[in-house]
């Protein structure tokens, strides 16, 4: 799994368990290999990214596509007063506002959010070791725990650490994720680094703890850490110990405010992506000229 992989093109160096967990089975391996060689016959590639954040990357996939459009952050849409687009969620579950009343009581940049997304699953180890972790950080947090985060069985944390907690913390099943990520009292974010959860917290210049799962997350979370430097790594085996010094680390040290000030940066360069006038911007109006002119099948 530490077998290092250079021969990506674009791509800074990887380690086998950086790459999405489904190249690691033959038959999915296999599927997507496929997937990739028919993209290269597509009219146009749409990427959900935006060019200052994935240059060499995109640079090295315009040697093989014959045309590919960065058209994100597609999340920055719903900032831009269209309704339609704006009315649009794609959340599994029914988001509980009552928390961002919560952050409105709490300090600039003091709160940690933890949410790993919609389908991620962890054990009942994993849970404790989290939670205890938050517990000793002594840091207020958000988290966000689904009735199904635990594998075969619902969520159910200790008395006692409830107990210990309950004058910093607030739980819910989910939360409205860009309002609690763009809310001022929000500093850091532990998350199992999804694309859109990504690209969310980039939007909201909110450094990250990248703690992944499954598919594309490892690959994001060595993005996060180790390319963009917007972010720390999870261990593989996560205790308790760690979750304290890395939220500590992140909240409260030099190198989380070095993150945030380059997350910051990020996210800067995202708004000026899908402004008038923005490499974002521009492809999207490419693509819907081509489509009203009918070069491309709609």
């Amino acid at each position: 799994m530490e077998q290092i992989i250079t021969c990506i093109p674009g791509m800074p160096p990887l380690r086998v368990k950086d790459l999405p967990t489904s190249f690691r089975h033959k038959d999915m391996t296999e599927f997507l290999t496929s997937e990739a060689q028919a993209t290269l016959e597509a009219d146009l590639v749409l990427l959900n990214t935006f060019d200052e954040l994935d240059r060499p990357i995109l640079d090295a996939l315009l040697k093989r596509l014959p045309a590919l459009y960065t058209i994100g952050p597609l999340v920055l849409q719903t900032e831009s007063g269209n309704d339609k687009i704006s009315d649009i969620s794609a959340s599994l579950w029914t988001e509980e506002t009552g928390c961002v009343r919560w952050l409105d009581c709490q300090k600039p940049y003091s709160v940690i959010y933890v949410c790993f997304g919609s389908i991620a699953v962890m054990s009942d180890q994993e849970l404790l070791e989290l939670a205890w972790g938050l517990e000793a950080s002594n840091q207020p947090f958000l988290w966000v725990i689904r009735p199904d985060l635990i594998h075969g069985h619902s969520a159910v944390l200790p008395s006692e650490f409830l107990e210990k907690v309950k004058d910093r913390s607030f739980l819910v099943r989910w939360a409205p994720q860009m309002k609690v990520l763009s809310h001022p009292s929000v500093g850091g974010f532990l998350t199992h680094s999804g694309w859109n959860s990504t690209l969310e917290s980039i939007c909201a210049g909110v450094p990250m703890i990248s703690w992944p799962f499954l598919a594309e997350q490892p690959t994001n979370r060595r993005f996060v850490s180790g390319v963009w430097n917007i972010g720390m790594a999870m261990n593989e085996v996560v205790r308790r110990e760690d979750v304290e010094d890395m939220v500590r680390r992140l909240m409260n040290g030099e190198e989380g405010r070095q993150m945030r000030k380059r997350i910051g940066e990020l996210r800067d360069e995202s708004m000026r992506a899908v402004g008038k006038g923005g490499s974002s911007y521009n492809n999207m109006e490419k693509f819907l000229k081509e489509i009203q002119m009918g070069l491309i099948d709609s």
